[in-house]
């Protein structure tokens, strides 16, 4: 079972979270691996992806945003894009598009950044939007300060959130066909909250930012996480990786979060969500689309599940409000 658990260093200014997706990890790859038209992933996306849905999840957990927080990774290799999703309930969901070969060995340069074009991308969309309120997106690119590779997602993301949060973040991310896990150990803000959420520089905390990398418990713990190996992550359970990491410290736990209430998978797809896009098309292209085919079929990227529209269905989606569909509606 799928399980988040949170806690903290009693009377230091660091805090910690544990995710360790199993079943809910597993039915992303199985329905994948079901889908036809697509197969499995090549092991090297399956992971990158299962590092992304962790990271997306210890995100979405650390900021206890009300809405879908979005982890996009994109670029100039074989993976076009692979996304992330976590909502406010950790309900998630992620999909990744192929187009090309990638290679057993393949590393994220290798993937979203031959050229270093790639990018990632962060996006918070509130579930009950206000009249003109927008989501908030942070962008930054995948290499470094000077201009480097970065062949981590977790480097990628600790660059994000220090940019974003101004707070020293640590990330230890593995996945594999069974589990996808990660370990966020983060200094918390002197005051105030942090700036995921998108505050303009001007309203961010100076205090917090004149401690990036100079509180030394925060240091110190930072190598005890980063010492954690890929398999220890893969295989220990979560007690025992607290034991191993921080014997000398004194941690105080919160309830795992597990079942629904914890990590699951969800797809929010709807027929009446495809119906709109069918609608944004347009009355001509849906036309067109039903000369060909003779109907319109649509598969969700993430859950695999296949949505289909004939003649009438079509019909029906354009007619105006109060008027009746024809008896035998045809394809003009």
């Amino acid at each position: 079972m799928s399980e988040l658990h949170k806690f903290l260093f009693d009377g230091l200014p660091v805090r910690g979270m544990i995710v360790r997706l199993t079943d809910s990890w597993t039915e992303i790859l199985a329905r994948r691996a079901s889908n036809t038209a697509t197969g499995a992933y090549p092991p090297p996306v399956a992971e990158l992806l299962g590092e992304m849905t962790a990271a997306a999840t210890l995100m979405q957990a650390n900021i206890k945003f009300n809405g879908a927080l979005n982890l996009q990774i994109f670029g100039d290799g074989p993976v076009k894009i692979a996304v992330a999703e976590v909502r406010h309930d950790l309900s998630l969901r992620a999909t990744a598009k192929v187009m090309g070969t990638v290679a057993a060995d393949a590393h994220l340069p290798d993937m979203v950044n031959v050229g270093n074009k790639g990018r990632c991308a962060i996006t918070l969309d509130p579930k009950d939007k206000l009249p003109g309120q927008q989501a908030y997106q942070g962008v930054v690119p995948l290499f470094g300060d000077q201009g480097e590779k970065l062949e981590r997602l977790s480097d990628v993301l600790q660059h994000y959130m220090l940019q974003s949060e101004q707070l020293d973040t640590t990330l230890v991310l593995a996945a594999d066909d069974k589990v996808a896990a990660g370990l966020l150990i983060q200094r918390l803000p002197v005051k105030g909250e942090a700036n995921l959420e998108g505050r303009s520089p001007s309203d961010r905390d100076q205090a917090s930012e004149d401690q990036i990398g100079r509180n030394e418990d925060y240091n110190r713990i930072s190598i005890l996480a980063s010492s954690l190996t890929r398999g220890e992550l893969l295989t220990l359970d979560v007690d025992t990786i607290l034991r191993r990491l921080f014997w000398e410290e004194k941690l105080l736990r919160f309830e795992p979060q597990t079942g629904h209430g914890g990590p699951h998978f969800a797809c929010t797809c709807a027929r009446e969500r495809v119906a709109g896009m069918i609608r944004g098309l347009g009355q001509p292209e849906a036309r067109s689309i039903l000369a060909e085919r003779g109907d319109v079929e649509v598969g969700c990227d993430f859950c695999g599940r296949q949505y289909r529209f004939d003649a009438v269905d079509v019909a029906q989606l354009f007619l105006a409000q109060g008027d009746q569909l024809p008896a035998n509606p045809t394809i003009q």
